[in-house]
């Protein structure tokens, strides 16, 4: 391979599109002479949209194929929504990269015939396949109706204008990276504290071969500390709950300076349960906080509702 190529995997929806190649256009910046090539990988989760993702397999439904790809070497390394991957790596594989975080909240579309997010009624129809979200809305109004929905943002967006929704959910880093634009009054940010995003959620993953020297180095350009920091101790409290990315968990870490702050929920699916748990400490304890605070939810009796 030519010292100036470098080959990475992504999936191919336009969300996977836009920020795989903004971190390709940051990587060429911060190297004038490297060639960064783009291969597009179908993954299990794309193959079926239609089912939901616990029925799936819920754990590396977006990132098994690109893993494979990156271990036989047909790509460098392989750009991913952290959110996405499971907190175990495969063997010989590793974050080479945690590039600045974008917002981490969630946000709720109202369709237009609903005025603000208060004025939902209460048997609203609302679209999501995330059981963190679902639970966390049945948390706040038992009588909302959680419908399953899955699909790329445009197909979410699609179902919501045809008018079978009061509302759906996304990331908001979703939003703003593809660049979609919408009336302020049809967009509700939720608080993080009062419904937690998911671990990862908002930031990128880098990863690569472990004795891929020269990979490593390249990517090392776009690392940030602080979000490095703050999914590290998210990661450690699903870790340590052995909870996967279709779990009704929530983890949010905080960096403010040299001081990281973590909390974190656990729900029952129907949202009637909810455990909450924070700890904070220096940034360079990001894995002991995210262990404390899970070790605080076991206690409250969370593997009950993980399990």
């Amino acid at each position: 391979m030519s010292s100036n190529l470098s080959k990475y995997g992504t999936r191919g929806s336009a969300l996977a599109l836009a920020q795989s190649r903004q971190v390709a256009r940051t990587l060429e910046a911060a190297h004038p002479s490297l060639v960064v090539e783009e291969h597009i990988i179908r993954t299990t989760g794309a193959k079926q949209q239609g089912k939901p993702l616990p029925e799936i397999g819920g754990k590396g439904v977006f990132t098994l194929e690109i893993e494979q790809a990156l271990l036989k070497g047909e790509i460098d390394f392989a750009v991913h929504s952290l959110k996405d991957l499971p907190p175990d790596l495969p063997e010989g594989l590793c974050l080479a990269s945690i590039p600045r975080r974008a917002p981490a909240g969630d946000v709720c579309i109202l369709h237009s015939s609903v005025e603000q997010y208060s004025a939902l009624p209460q048997n609203a129809r609302i679209g999501t396949s995330s059981l963190r979200r679902r639970a966390q809305l049945l948390h706040f109004n038992s009588g909302w109706q959680i419908s399953d929905i899955r699909g790329n943002i445009d197909t979410r967006l699609a179902k919501l204008e045809a008018g079978d929704l009061h509302a759906t959910l996304l990331a908001r880093a979703g939003l703003e990276r593809l660049g979609l634009e919408l009336p302020p009054q049809r967009l509700h940010y939720f608080d993080e504290k009062g419904f937690v995003p998911a671990p990862g959620q908002g930031a990128l993953a880098l990863e690569a071969r472990e004795d891929d020297e020269r990979t490593l180095r390249l990517l090392h350009a776009l690392e940030d500390e602080a979000t490095r920091a703050e999914t590290t101790a998210e990661r450690a409290t699903m870790r340590h709950l052995n909870a996967g990315c279709s779990t009704p968990l929530g983890a949010r870490a905080v960096a403010d300076g040299e001081t990281l702050h973590l909390w974190a929920v656990v729900l029952s699916t129907d949202g009637q349960t909810r455990l909450f748990a924070q700890a904070q400490g220096v940034l360079l304890r990001a894995e002991m906080i995210g262990v404390e605070v899970a070790e605080q939810l076991l206690k409250q009796g969370a593997q009950k509702l993980l399990t």
